[in-house]
């Protein structure tokens, strides 16, 4: 295996993957946009499944490292720096070619199939990416941080399942505003959080045009 046609190949199948789905694509299709033959690209990973845990695992390290740049500079106060990694979550998600998290759409499309490489993968990726935020939140001062990563880290996937339903960004604004509340609340108690409120989704989107291009 060279790992230059290797990381061609998953190249091909991520950009594949990620917009049409899992089942939908075939390996010819991505053999042909690697530039490789079916042969060479078995040669590579012994199957389909293979391919799409190989697809996973590159985005891995990516996704978190993604979200740790939009977390930005550990001296700003905890709450804007959540309420900021949302407002970053919303800007990406305009994105015409955005499809919302592959690790989740993965183990959607494969429910029928606990066993199934991507979906343990997909697993692995969700637990790391908690524990990642709950180290930055313990970091940054918070009190109780396991409790509050895995809320976040859940305000996050319902943000993105309501963009990915409704095509409105505002929703991640709307999570960034309740999540920032919740840390300011773990840090200070009953304190008044000084985050600014933001309004509901339909108000938002008038007000700033957080809201899809489509093609």
């Amino acid at each position: 295996m060279t790992k230059a046609t290797a990381a061609r190949i998953i190249a091909a199948a991520e950009t594949l993957f990620y917009e049409h789905g899992l089942r939908s694509v075939g390996v010819d299709a991505i053999a042909e946009r690697a530039g490789v033959t079916k042969r060479t690209l078995y040669n590579h990973f012994q199957s389909k499944d293979a391919l799409i845990a190989a697809y996973l695992e590159a985005r891995d390290s990516a996704t978190v490292e993604r979200y740790r740049n939009w977390l930005g500079d550990p001296v700003r106060p905890l709450p804007e720096r959540v309420a900021g990694m949302f407002a970053a979550l919303a800007d990406h998600a305009r994105n015409p070619k955005w499809r919302g998290c592959g690790f989740t759409r993965a183990a959607v499309e494969l429910a029928g199939q606990p066993g199934h490489p991507a979906v343990l993968m997909a697993a692995r990726h969700k637990n790391r990416f908690a524990a990642w935020l709950e180290q930055e939140l313990r970091d940054g001062g918070a009190r109780d941080p396991r409790p509050l990563a895995l809320h976040l880290a859940m305000m996050i996937e319902g943000a993105i399942a309501y963009m990915l339903i409704n095509r409105d960004t505002s929703y991640a604004l709307s999570a960034g505003d309740a999540a920032a509340r919740l840390v300011a609340h773990d840090l200070y108690g009953e304190r008044q959080c000084t985050t600014k409120t933001v309004s509901q989704p339909e108000a938002a989107v008038e007000a700033s045009g957080h809201q899809f291009t489509h093609k």
